[in-house]
């Protein structure tokens, strides 16, 4: 039995609209098949928004009934047109670019497709953003907030790096909670479940992002599930850039919703504190090997021609974006190479702003928003032979769906494969770099 407030009763009862109502239903299920006894809160949260293939078995147009069916799990048609007030509410990638169709191949009515169901979550409150990033354009939840998110990256990352609260609940549960503000006290929205139960030693140096990429992997793949690790590790020169890729990359290579970084993360000050006086479960031990092996496992071996160079997967910063085109300024790109940079809109309008844009794409080069290879899919991809990418979530994820090369490097290695059309030997990630 779920005790609610006198708020939440007032929305069972219809008292603030059907829609509400339904969400809030679909949350109380939810809360009794995990044994919660109340709800929190939620005052963040992204949503999956636009045409997303996986909508396409409702075999119908209409966004309403498009969104009552796939999201709230109902036969009846509930217009969404409103959220939860007191939420910030932002909308992940949709499967195009939100300005552009063809150079995806994508037709223009799906195009315009996307396009309403964007448009129908905007109504709603949503604020469209199109990113997997987030705290680019200001969405921060602040240590203890409660959040739904349906990016796993930012699942770790709000636990992680914030300390606020949240758990992976899903697509429709995402959707349920930014209408309704509710979500099951359970899991990591609970402060006793936040302690580590996993201690990861770090026996090698990390420096690069690309190593922080790889730590993320060497640490996932053998953590067992609902571990919460905290890493230690002789870490130096730290940033926010590198915590993203190592919590990015957690999330894909294991089910981690939350880590600890003594002296980084806000739980952890130490190990200890991070244990919060328990015994770890285990131990794991990430030397020089394991980094190895986590690259090999997804950046293809040999050398070859290329035409699809993609960087941005969590989507660049503008200072990934300046130092991408520092390093092109005066350089072209192979002429057979689709060579792309993934941002947010607002990113975008910075470096338009500051002479970036212009730099890359006279090297024949482009920046996009609002999506991701992976995310627009097979009907894009499918037009490519060779692929490099500097994210190991998105060699990884393109990898498992292709049989052609896929290679991983560093940004000055994807561009310096962009600009010869060929991944070489010597773009591969060595120690030295």
């Amino acid at each position: 039995m779920v005790n609610l407030s006198e708020t939440e009763q007032r929305m069972l009862g219809g008292k603030e609209g059907r829609l509400k109502q339904v969400c809030l239903e679909n949350i109380l299920r939810y809360a009794e098949i995990l044994g919660a006894g109340e709800l929190c809160e939620v005052t963040k949260a992204t949503v999956f928004c636009g045409a997303h293939n996986y909508l396409n078995v409702g075999s119908t147009d209409s966004a309403d009934e498009v969104f009552s069916r796939m999201n709230l799990a109902v036969d009846e048609i509930i217009p969404f047109d409103r959220t939860y007030q007191s939420c910030y509410i932002q909308s992940c990638v949709s499967p195009c670019d939100q300005y552009e169709n063809e150079p995806f191949t994508q037709s223009g009515e799906f195009f315009k497709k996307n396009s309403q169901f964007l448009e129908q979550a905007r109504r709603a409150g949503v604020i469209i953003t199109g990113t997997c990033a987030p705290y680019l354009t200001g969405w921060l939840p602040i240590r203890g907030e409660h959040f739904v998110t349906t990016e796993s990256g930012v699942t770790v990352m709000g636990n992680s790096i914030w300390g606020a609260m949240g758990n992976s609940d899903g697509i429709e549960a995402a959707f349920w909670s930014a209408i309704c503000g509710r979500t099951p006290k359970w899991g990591n929205h609970v402060e006793e479940n936040r302690a580590a139960t996993h201690l990861v030693e770090v026996q090698t140096e990390v420096n690069s992002l690309l190593e922080w990429d790889l730590l993320g992997r060497a640490i996932g793949d053998p953590l067992t599930t609902r571990a919460v690790p905290v890493i230690s590790g002789d870490f130096r020169d730290v940033t926010f850039q590198k915590l993203k890729q190592l919590c990015t990359t957690l999330a894909i290579s294991s089910n981690c919703e939350l880590c600890h970084l003594p002296g980084y993360t806000p739980e952890a000050r130490s190990v200890e504190d991070a244990l919060r006086g328990n015994k770890p479960a285990g131990t794991l031990v990430v030397d020089e090997r394991g980094l190895q092996e986590a690259y090999e496992a997804v950046c293809d071996p040999g050398v070859g021609d290329i035409d699809f160079v993609s960087l941005g997967c969590p989507h660049y910063d503008i200072d990934q974006i300046k130092r991408a085109a520092d390093y092109l300024k005066g350089r072209r790109i192979n002429l057979n190479v689709h060579f792309m940079i993934w941002t947010v809109y607002p990113i975008k309008a910075m470096a338009d702003e500051n002479g970036y844009t212009r730099i890359i794409e006279q090297a024949g080069g482009h920046i996009y928003t609002s999506s991701c290879p992976g995310t627009i899919g097979k009907v894009f991809l499918e037009n490519y032979s060779g692929f490099v990418f500097d994210s190991l979530k998105q060699a990884g994820s393109i990898k498992s769906e292709t049989s052609k090369p896929v290679y991983f490097g560093d940004v000055y290695s994807c561009i310096e494969a962009a600009v010869a059309g060929r991944w070489e030997e010597s773009h591969r990630w060595k120690r030295s770099r």
